[in-house]
């Protein structure tokens, strides 16, 4: 019985020194890995909007404000919709105020997405939110 007991302790306690001695210590103030940046693929260059159009809100990602080229997720939240690309924005949306929310460039004044004009300004898919066309056609005008 102590034969078996010296054996099977023996066993045991090289295994765990073995691992021990074959694993890397870990450091004392490990710095976390860097995460790599995920880049939301758009897709402006689809055909049918163009820089300058009015996008349908449900194709757009209201987190990333890029125009997306399909129906995104919906989000409903106090009564109205949001949409977003992925379960972070879907988990975003109704947490995070400011992503609600944009600036109307011709006024200054802050837009709630669900209700905006939405119109793509860049070749990529960028998107900027008015509070209604009038709003876009006078800016259009300004900036002309």
């Amino acid at each position: 019985m102590k034969t078996i007991f010296r054996n099977t302790f023996i066993i045991i306690f090289g295994s765990a020194v073995f691992y021990a001695c074959g694993t890397e210590k870990p450091k004392s103030n490990p710095q976390p890995e860097p995460q790599p940046v995920q880049k939301v693929q758009t897709v402006a260059s689809s055909g049918k909007y163009s820089k300058g159009d009015q996008v349908p809100n449900e194709t757009v990602c209201m987190v990333n404000n890029a125009y997306m080229g399909k129906k995104q997720m919906e989000v409903p939240h106090n009564g109205k919709m949001y949409y977003g690309c992925c379960e972070m924005c879907v988990k975003r949306i109704p947490n995070d105020k400011s992503v609600r929310e944009a600036v109307d460039p011709f006024n200054g004044k802050k837009v709630d997405k669900a209700n905006a004009y939405i119109v793509m300004i860049s070749d990529d898919g960028e998107v900027a939110y008015f509070e209604n066309e009038e709003n876009y056609k006078k800016f259009l005008a300004q900036n002309s």
